[in-house]
């Protein structure tokens, strides 16, 4: 796989920091979660990472992680500035031991700036990069994408990108660097379009006016008779010609007009359909018209079988919907976390510590001091 033979540490937080360790481990790295607890069930991005539990408020853990650090190539921690440093795991000394290693700290205000020591989320972080303000429909309050902009696309996916141009950086030069990724900086830059564009003719109009933004009656979604979607993408002209067709309009229907007249009509047509029978029709026509899937579906439609967008759920634990890596690499393809099966507890923690030469008996002692945390007492 592309990444093999790079070895990161992953501190263990929500959900962006264990995604972009989930991206380089599904593309090879091999990844090491440093845990607080041995029994995470808010992290369901784990598989394929080894995890070592450990109490960072005894020296002999944070020693642990230093050699640990020592051996790895990449550092993910996801704290707010400060908290590092005060367990003696800072940059500073992490990067004295290890020059090449690649220090990636994942926050929401970054290291620097009046907000970064205050909490967050992700509405707050897409609130402040100016993306929230323009999501929502006509007369409604902004609507967040859930936590979709910020903490993955912002946040996870583009704090790998950063740790692997450092990476790619580092054969050239042999040394390590700092990534430091801030989710308001990041939902900005993955907003660039949205943002630099904004002079365009498809702007200019309140939220919830333009072409984008479900002001336009052919870019939008529209309930059908059984309380299922469709979306419609009808934006340039020939696009919008097959969607009058698909829609049985024989008189020409103006695609712009000034209030959106042929909203009403339109939502009433589709209306008087079942989704399934509206992608029946629309599946030998050109016009920009899906269905909108429901997450119980999304693996059956016939394009995503076609292409494993998810991965076969009788491979998975518990048949459990799981996306494949993306994207597909030709000659060294990723292979997905949540296909590969899981260790003992117990040996996958003794693999770690070989690795910094503490054999069976000191890894059983340092669990038995409660430095090393497991589910499961070893045997001295």
């Amino acid at each position: 796989m592309a990444l093999k033979g790079l070895n990161v540490l992953e501190f263990v937080g929500l959900a962006p920091g264990p995604f972009c360790g989930m991206i380089l481990a599904d593309f090879g790295a091999t990844v090491t979660r440093i845990d607080k607890s041995p029994i995470n069930s808010l992290d369901v991005l784990q598989g394929g990472k080894r995890t070592l539990s450990l109490d960072l408020k005894k020296p002999k853990a944070i020693e642990i992680v230093r050699s640990l650090s020592r051996k790895s190539d990449i550092l993910i921690e996801p704290f707010r500035p400060g908290v590092m440093e005060k367990l003696g795991l800072g940059p500073a000394v992490m990067m004295k031991e290890n020059p090449r290693l690649i220090y990636a700290r994942l926050t929401g205000f970054g290291q620097s700036g009046s907000h970064a020591p205050r909490a967050g989320h992700d509405i707050n972080y897409v609130a402040l990069s100016g993306i929230l303000s323009l999501f929502g429909r006509k007369g409604e309050r902004p609507t967040a994408p859930i936590n979709f902009a910020a903490d993955f696309a912002g946040g996870g996916l583009l704090c790998a990108f950063g740790i692997l141009a450092a990476v790619l950086e580092r054969h050239h030069s042999g040394m390590g660097q700092i990534v430091d990724h801030s989710m308001v900086e990041g939902a900005a830059y993955v907003g660039s379009w949205l943002i630099r564009s904004q002079k365009l003719a498809i702007w200019g109009k309140r939220r919830g006016e333009n072409m984008l933004d479900t002001g336009a009656h052919f870019y939008d979604t529209f309930q059908t008779k059984d309380g299922k979607y469709m979306s419609v993408g009808a934006l340039e002209p020939q696009f919008y010609k097959e969607l009058l067709q698909g829609l049985d309009l024989q008189n020409e229907l103006p695609q712009y007009d000034e209030n959106d007249k042929n909203r009403h009509l339109i939502e009433a047509i589709f209306l008087t359909k079942t989704r399934d029978e509206w992608t029946d029709i629309f599946k030998n026509l050109d016009a920009c018209v899906f269905p909108v899937l429901e997450l119980e579906e999304v693996d059956q439609y016939p394009h995503n079988r076609e292409r494993s967008v998810f991965l076969d759920r009788n491979l998975t634990k518990d048949g459990e919907l799981v996306p494949t890596p993306a994207p597909k690499l030709s000659r060294t393809p990723a292979h997905s976390g949540a296909l590969v099966m899981e260790k003992d507890e117990l040996q996958m923690v003794m693999e770690i510590c070989a690795e910094i030469d503490l054999g069976a008996e000191d890894m059983a002692r340092l669990c038995e001091e409660r430095v090393i945390l497991t589910s499961t007492k070893p045997k001295l």
